[in-house]
């Protein structure tokens, strides 16, 4: 049996963008999320496939039942966060998926320093953002940064696949931003 403890963050593929250190941008063709929901069933599978392998735990802090559908598919194990501030009582999971803001109300820098706390080393933090605000994406990746987690991909969620050699306008719906707790082992934050 493999020891999970020390597994590293998925490789990421695609385009790079910007950042330090440049971070790849991958474009994922799913459907966007219906009113009042975090994700399509789509992306939930694609975030459940991509960033965890059986028998991991996911922390589910989204709105609607589409990642819930994907971890029971897929065999993973989930763990549903209750959004009353009282239940703040997380488990270390390899896979936290938020839309934002968050439902827990809490502050970005607290929010995340609890994401770190409760991420297995090279465990990932799965941001869901409607795309549009150009702020917001960068304000999310500091206060992630500032509680020790590193800015590792950015999945770009549109309705239709880009074709190649066309210069096709993407329909674009949500900004996936992933966040990886590092798996370096020393004294102070890691990312």
């Amino acid at each position: 049996m493999t020891d999970r403890k020390h597994q590293q963050a998925p490789v990421p593929v695609g385009d790079m963008v910007s950042g330090d250190p440049p971070v790849p941008i991958t474009v994922w063709p799913v459907p966007a999320p219906k009113t009042g929901e975090t994700m399509s069933n789509a992306m939930g599978v694609r975030l459940v496939h991509n960033l965890t392998h059986p028998s991991d735990l996911i922390t589910d802090l989204t709105a609607g039942p589409q990642l819930a559908r994907a971890i029971i598919a897929a065999h993973r194990r989930s763990h549903l966060q209750d959004a009353r501030p009282l239940s703040w009582d997380w488990h270390t999971a390899t896979l936290i998926v938020t839309g934002w803001p968050p439902n827990q109300p809490t502050e970005p820098g607290d929010f995340f320093n609890r994401c770190h706390a409760s991420l297995v080393p090279g465990g990932c933090v799965a941001v869901l953002l409607p795309h549009g605000d150009v702020v917001l994406p960068v304000d999310v990746i500091t206060a992630a940064k500032k509680a020790g987690l590193a800015y590792l991909q950015h999945i770009v969620a549109a309705d239709r696949p880009p074709r190649r050699g066309s210069h096709t306008q993407l329909d674009i719906h949500t900004d996936v931003l992933i966040l990886t707790r590092s798996t370096a082992q020393h004294g102070g934050r890691d990312g």
